[in-house]
């Protein structure tokens, strides 16, 4: 089944090995069949490139931008970032493909047969151990997170696309019909795609985010041109390579590499039907605004989680803190972002719990590192603000990582959690720099009693972004009323409840926003990747008797 196993193949790359230089024949070695980089060697000394696909061919560009390790600040990869002046063959690429899309329910069908078939071989290699390391490795050199959280993305990826083995993708496009009002007469109501669309997707995970919305986009007959952030662009590049050596056609999507400049002048020109975008809430709303509105975000979230009167189980309520708040060094925008703590758990060593688990997390492992878009400086300047609050505290960390090679362009900080009151929280002006996100390793904490709950919820109401939240209770009374009185579109509740680590069963997204996207299940794609068409069948016959009318 794996092309690994066929002879021509086989002897293809023991050609190459025979040519390659002495030094590349370790990553021949090590690396699967479709990877030009290794994650093992890419370094200062031997940088990996990273190219653009357009119209069915890999480009290079006249500027390369060099990214930078995150753990020590060497160039070690660069990336062929496209100019403004070079976006014609991209304009060209989007303008061809037309808004009925490559397939629809009454268009080459055999391509929703093609796309589960694809699925089907891209999930028995994402399945194999040598190309799960490789891409937990790889997404480990350019996003720092623990070999279990990169491993953990590539096995979301691979059980998203087992999903859609087979059959899956067509059951997508399933349609309903319902009777007219005479003989011949019936309304069909289909999953439509847009056609020409675009993706844009963050540094935090650049595997899951990428590869989820562009099978998405192409189950349903769309022709996506792809934007990662160019710091991680290199792990869905190879990606790339993968769904091609899968059978993934040249020509129904395009990979680009730019700055935000350069994409958003792509957007206005190409015009596509539908762009997805996934990141900060400041540049989806200028998009959206550049765009008119032809858009769905899964934005930035300031999440919540509300402890329950109900004291149990703290050594585990501890642990799942303590990851919601900082694996990934809380690179995630599902992290938790605020703590309301009932005051029965102030005497069950909750914070103690947290700060000891808290202090567990090491660089040489990565369970805490780099922070990619937010300084050291200006988390220290957050914090210290927070801190002029009055009643204001640091529970734990607060400090700069030590004995450290990561760049002063990154944030280097211990995992950090600040105690806020409620009533101050609250306050005119504090409320937006206490639900300011941080995108890393920092929470605030806070305490609310019996009949402060009012409180709790009204600010959780307050908030703007309404992405994940934790109800952790099992007391149903007191989850039916947080429960039917929130909003956030992903909101685990129970004493397991957390906020982060969404599998691909369920929806993934936000919720109170008419532009939101979701990602992972059949009803995310169809919500972000179709638009419901009906056509009327009336084929007649005409009365025998039919007379023609007055005028009306």
């Amino acid at each position: 089944m794996s092309r690994l196993l066929s002879r021509r193949h086989l002897a293809a790359a023991a050609a190459a090995r025979r040519s390659a230089p002495l030094a590349c024949v370790s990553r021949w070695l090590h690396t699967p069949s479709f990877a030009t980089v290794s994650p093992q060697e890419v370094s200062g000394s031997s940088p990996a490139e990273v190219h653009n696909f357009v119209q069915g061919s890999w480009t290079a560009s006249t500027n390369w931008n060099w990214i930078v390790d995150p753990l020590n600040g060497e160039k070690f990869i660069k990336v062929a970032e496209v100019q403004g002046t070079e976006i014609k063959p991209f304009v060209e690429s989007l303008s061809k493909c037309p808004k009925h899309g490559l397939h629809n329910p009454l268009k080459a069908p055999e391509r929703y047969l093609m796309y589960g078939d694809i699925s089907a071989k891209a999930a028995h290699m994402l399945g194999q151990p040598e190309v799960s390391d490789f891409f937990a490795k790889l997404i480990q050199r350019v996003s720092p997170k623990s070999y279990q959280q990169a491993l953990a993305e590539v096995q979301v990826s691979q059980k998203f696309l087992e999903n859609f083995c087979g059959d899956q993708v067509r059951f997508l496009a399933r349609s309903f019909a319902v009777p007219g009002n005479h003989l011949g007469q019936r309304s069909n109501g289909y999953r439509w795609p847009y056609g020409p669309v675009a993706i844009i997707t963050p540094f935090n995970f650049p595997l899951e985010i990428p590869l989820l919305q562009v099978m998405g986009a192409l189950y349903m007959g769309n022709k996506p041109v792809l934007k990662v952030d160019s710091k991680v662009s290199v792990v869905m590049e190879q990606m790339l390579r993968l769904l091609h050596e899968c059978g993934l056609p040249a020509e129904d999507m395009d990979f680009i590499n730019s700055d935000g400049i350069t994409m958003n002048k792509l957007l206005v020109e190409a015009n596509p039907k539908m762009t997805l975008f996934t990141g900060s809430s400041r540049v989806a709303e200028k998009l959206a605004a550049d765009l008119n509105g032809q858009i769905k975000l899964e934005d930035a979230g300031f999440d919540w989680k509300i402890l329950g009167p109900d004291v149990q189980e703290v050594d585990y309520i501890a642990w799942v803190c303590d990851q919601d708040a900082y694996a990934c060094s809380g690179q995630k925008c599902s992290a938790q972002s605020v703590l309301f703590m009932h005051k029965n758990w102030s005497s069950s060593g909750l914070l103690e719990k947290m700060k000891k688990l808290s202090e567990r997390r090491k660089l040489e492992d990565l369970t805490i590192g780099p922070v990619l878009t937010v300084t050291t400086e200006a988390m220290t300047e957050h914090m210290n603000n927070l801190l002029k609050i009055p009643g204001s505290k640091v529970l734990f960390g607060g400090e700069p990582l030590e004995n450290h090679s990561i760049p002063k362009i990154y944030g280097a900080i211990k995992p950090t959690a600040v105690f806020v009151p409620l009533e101050e929280i609250l306050k005119s002006g504090n409320f937006e720099l206490v639900t300011k996100e941080i995108f890393g390793p920092f929470q605030v904490v806070t305490e609310y009693s019996e009949d402060q709950l009012e409180l709790v919820l009204e600010a959780c109401e307050r908030m703007n972004a309404h992405l994940t939240a934790a109800v952790v209770s099992n007391d149903p009374l007191f989850l039916q009323e947080v429960l039917g009185r929130s909003v956030n579109g992903t909101t685990y509740a129970g004493i397991r409840a957390r906020t982060t680590g969404a599998p691909q069963n369920h929806w993934f997204g936000p919720a109170g926003d008419p532009r939101g996207a979701g990602i992972g299940t059949p009803e995310a794609i169809k919500l972000v990747w179709s638009c419901h068409r009906e056509i009327i069948y009336d084929i007649g016959p005409v009365p025998k008797n039919w007379a023609l009318p007055s005028a009306t």
